[in-house]
């Protein structure tokens, strides 16, 4: 029998169609043609942490060291990214920040107080997550945190705080942890970036990367490449407005002591202020010289100390992200860029962080999405680093778990604000003068402003063995000198950003004093920070709430 022919180009048109619908079974187990929904990309992440790199050490932040082009690669960064504003540590210190990171918790629920916590690998929620949803996960560099790193598929990380030459890391083998090292010659920045180099081209190519690349630099003390020698050698840095000496209206009787009696006790100092620590004297400035001149010189040498180190995460950076062009990875990762906590540059005569000064707490952070439609912006959302993981996790097409207190941002890469976005950020520094002689204190950042409680007391019920009887004898100081007054503190950040004028007692702010006080109980209720287990405190607190 003779068939009707079909006509080629229609035959054609139906073979095609046919190919190109996607086929769904039904109930009786024939098909039917209905779109398929795309799977979503899972992005590689690459997460690049430093220590103690403060926002104002970043060009593309605009700060007073902008002048002096401390970081053109991570500005390429942000002109490729976006760069978030109001971003701040929740407890500034290395170990503390680090552990919220890991479990989106603010320090009282993970257990990670101070410099003696530790995370066991149960706890170490965001690689736990990612590598139960595919991910390959690895750590390289500054971990901190004291248990096995467990939750990785892969590490390498620093023992302890780690040294800055010839760097000896722990990894994994047959011997239990911590035994397993491999040691490097070089600078520790470079010698980081050479593994994690290694690592992402001999990665499981099969599977999406979750990588943490964590530079020791520039945590003090600022040991450098010898190569940076001469970088900024005849600069002049700029200085920030109170270095010389405090403004009358700056700081309480907590931070200043009676009649200013604490002044050479809290704080460790650029100049000569401080009896016990001054960054002068440990840089070698001759102590004989005048007050101006000796602080002047230990400024700049600080400074470009700590500068060198920065420049050399910077071209390392430049080295990570040339990799990922080279491996065609770099448009299939995600990147972010941002610190453990901020860092005091002279700002008050102070250095380090622990403060809740805005250079200490304030995190530098940048995102890039191969997707994002913000690029080159600047998003100033209220961020802290207990939402990290939350992100990452929903970037990765992972659900948020509830046990988590931080908050999901990513819609900001996309231009959009989460709905109910926090208006104030909490913070809490438990430490009390060990290390740098910083007031143990708590208190709550909006946009406008910030209030800061000084309690003036540690939570363990004994001193930390820092404050010995010799040191006690030798400045002439009892133990119960140790304990500071309380009070509080109200900075103006959109009349005075550099937190110079301590308006608290002023009449005109109570309206401002009474609503950041309801949110900071709020917050301390809602995430854990209240003082039930350290009734000494407790008391403190109540005592001087309405003062």
């Amino acid at each position: 029998m003779n068939l009707p022919k079909i006509p080629f180009l229609l035959a054609l048109f139906f073979l095609t169609l046919a190919a190109c619908s996607p086929v769904e079974k039904t109930d009786s187990g024939t098909t039917s043609t209905q779109d398929e929904p795309t799977p979503p990309t899972k992005y590689n992440i690459l997460y690049i942490m430093t220590d103690d790199h403060a926002a104002h050490a970043v060009g593309s932040y605009g700060g007073r060291l902008a002048s002096v082009n401390p970081t053109p690669e991570l500005d390429k960064l942000a002109a490729d990214g976006l760069t978030f504003s109001n971003t701040f540590v929740t407890n500034s210190i290395c170990t503390p920040s680090r552990a919220s990171i890991l479990t989106g918790q603010y320090s009282q629920t993970n257990g990670v107080l101070d410099l003696r916590g530790s995370l066991t690998t149960e706890q170490q929620h965001l690689p736990n997550l990612l590598r139960e949803a595919g991910y390959e996960t690895a750590i390289i560099g500054k971990w901190h945190l004291k248990k096995e790193p467990g939750a990785f598929n892969y590490y390498e990380v620093l023992e302890g705080q780690g040294k800055y030459f010839d760097p000896e890391l722990r990894v994994q083998g047959e011997k239990a942890w911590p035994q397993n090292t491999s040691s490097y010659k070089g600078h520790s920045s470079d010698v980081i970036t050479d593994l994690t180099i290694e690592w992402l081209k001999n990665r499981d190519a099969d599977k999406p990367f979750f990588l943490m690349h964590q530079f020791k630099a520039p945590h003090d003390m600022f040991e450098y490449a010898p190569r940076y020698e001469t970088y900024l050698a005849n600069v002049d840095i700029p200085e920030p407005s109170d270095l010389y000496s405090f403004a009358e209206s700056f700081g309480s009787i907590a931070t200043r002591g009676e009649n200013d009696s604490l002044i050479g006790h809290i704080g460790t100092s650029v100049s000569q202020r401080h009896l016990r620590r001054s960054v002068g004297i440990d840089l070698g400035v001759d102590p004989n010289l005048d007050d101006e001149t000796f602080t002047k010189l230990a400024y700049q040498k600080y400074l470009k100390a700590y500068l060198r180190c920065v420049k050399g995460v910077d071209d390392n950076i430049a080295r990570l992200i040339e990799t990922l062009k080279e491996e065609g990875l770099y448009d299939k990762t995600i990147i972010v860029y941002t610190s453990d906590q901020g860092m005091m540059l002279g700002e008050h005569d102070y250095i380090d962080k622990r403060w809740m000064w805005e250079e200490s707490i304030k995190m530098p952070l940048i995102v890039r999405h191969p997707d994002m439609t913000t690029t080159g912006m600047t998003n100033d959302m209220l961020i802290n680093n207990t939402d990290f993981a939350p992100t990452l996790l929903s970037l990765a097409g992972v659900d948020v778990p509830e046990f988590m207190h931080g908050a999901d941002f990513s819609e900001a890469i996309y231009g959009n604000t989460p709905n109910d976005w926090r208006t104030a950020t909490y913070y809490r520094y438990w430490t009390h003068r060990a290390y740098h002689d910083v007031p143990a204190h708590f208190g709550i950042r909006s946009k406008d402003y910030k209030l800061i409680f000084y309690y003036g007391q540690n939570f363990m019920t004994k001193p930390y063995p820092y404050y010995d009887a010799d040191w006690l004898a030798e400045t002439g100081l009892a133990n119960n000198a140790i304990a500071t007054p309380a009070a509080w503190e109200l900075y103006d950040l959109k009349n005075d950003p550099n937190e110079l004028n301590n308006v608290y007692g002023e009449a005109k702010y109570a309206g401002v004093i009474e609503e950041l006080k309801t949110e900071l109980k709020r917050q301390r209720q809602a995430y854990n920070e209240t003082d039930e287990h350290y009734p000494h405190l407790q008391a403190i607190i109540e005592k001087h709430w309405n003062d």
